[in-house]
């Protein structure tokens, strides 16, 4: 968990960065840094969160498209 840093900034971090491609594991991700992931509800919100991920390029951030979750290829 990144002090000074909300749930809600990390979710909106985690959508932009191509790393999480759905909600789901926005909150695995969540909930393995230490953060809540109660507070990221609602329809609008997700909604946000949602056309984050679908616009994220997870090779500017350092992620290749192989072997990301829900690109039905394995690592290695």
């Amino acid at each position: 968990m990144q002090p000074n840093v909300t749930a809600l900034e990390r979710a909106f971090e985690l959508a932009r960065s191509g790393r999480c491609r759905n909600m789901k594991e926005i909150g695995i991700c969540l909930e393995a840094e230490g953060y809540s992931q109660s507070l990221v509800v609602g329809k609008y919100l997700l909604a946000q969160l949602r056309q984050l991920m679908l616009d994220a390029d997870p090779a500017s951030y350092g992620f290749s498209k192989r072997g990301q979750p829900g690109s039905g290829q394995s690592r290695g």
